[in-house]
């Protein structure tokens, strides 16, 4: 018995490649498991709650194209204007009372 285990640590596959194997073999195994994990609680977030997911979904409410070409129909899609939104490293708020101001000033 000792002489056997003695064999094997003199045996560079048995000391070196086995453990390896092990570990790259176990590795996979552990990393699919882990990212199972990461799905699932994912699945369980994107639940959504009945009463929106009614609205949403187009099956149960579906869209009449007439009825949405007639709200199109209404807007004034001729007068506009292009308004700017805030540059990252600008103030939000002040850049939107500054477009208050300039929007009062203007009419």
């Amino acid at each position: 018995m000792k002489s056997w285990f003695r064999v094997l640590q003199k045996n560079k596959t048995a000391r070196y490649g086995i453990p390896m194997l092990v570990l790259v073999i176990g590795g996979s195994f552990g990393l699919r498991e882990f990212a199972q994990i990461r799905y699932d609680v994912q699945k369980i977030r994107k639940k959504l709650d009945p009463a929106l997911e009614a609205r949403i979904d187009a099956q149960k409410q579906p869209v009449i194209l007439e009825e949405e070409y007639e709200k199109l129909q209404k807007l004034n899609i001729e007068d506009w204007t292009n308004v700017r939104g805030p540059r990252p490293w600008e103030d939000s708020r002040q850049y939107q009372e500054q477009q208050r101001a300039q929007q009062g000033k203007g009419l």
